[in-house]
């Protein structure tokens, strides 16, 4: 792992989850309160990565190959890295991320039934060897998800693969949880929001606590 002055925390979960939701108001509450915190998101975060997101969501591109959808992720994260994430941790702030390189573990790994080591390499080499200093998980079961992302009526192109994809997703990132226990946090996102809210806001204010912030 690359050594950084700031420190890096990445939310990850299914679609449906209330990941970006939960992410918006506890980024803006912990920034209201002077944390030195830029909150982002996966796959964009750029200009660049903006255009790539589109491509990747978008339900007309059902032509796309899962190797061409890896590759497309880690071209949208590189820029990500180099651009935003490293030169706010390089001035010791800290960065929150919605998603980052595990849901390209779950999804384009687990999901689509790929190795875990297929993807490595191609996930350091857009990364930079960055590794989050803290993930917090936003567990949920698939069909409880789906059908929040369809009663919001935000589907979109990896929303729509079969129900046994998002089962191979879900229980991928459990496993990564057992592989690096240390750096997971694992909240049960089927609960009412408020309840989720007040797990997250206490895990990150006990982790700046302990790293001095």
């Amino acid at each position: 792992m690359e050594n950084k002055s700031g420190k890096f925390i990445t939310f990850e979960g299914p679609d449906g989850s209330g990941k970006t939701a939960q992410l918006d108001i506890l980024a803006e509450e912990f920034i209201q309160a002077r944390y030195p915190i830029l909150r982002t998101r996966e796959p964009g975060g750029t200009s660049i990565g903006d255009q790539i997101r589109a491509t990747l969501l978008d339900l007309k591109n059902t032509a796309m190959i899962d190797r061409a959808e890896a590759l497309l992720y880690q071209a949208a994260r590189a820029q990500l890295v180099d651009e935003i994430i490293k030169p706010h941790l390089a001035q010791g702030g800290v960065v929150i991320s919605d998603r980052y390189a595990d849901s390209t573990l779950a999804y384009q790994g687990y999901g689509h039934q790929n190795t875990v080591a297929s993807l490595e390499g191609i996930i350091n080499y857009a990364t930079g060897g960055l590794i989050p200093d803290l993930t917090i998980l936003l567990d949920l079961a698939p069909e409880v998800g789906l059908q929040r992302r369809l009663d919001a009526g935000g589907f979109n192109r990896l929303d729509s693969y079969d129900i046994e994809f998002h089962h191979r997703v879900r229980k991928g990132y459990l496993e990564l949880v057992q592989i690096d226990p240390s750096r997971w946090v694992v909240v049960d996102a089927d609960r009412p929001f408020d309840d989720v809210q007040a797990e997250i806001r206490s895990v990150l204010q006990n982790h700046f606590d302990d790293w001095g912030y």
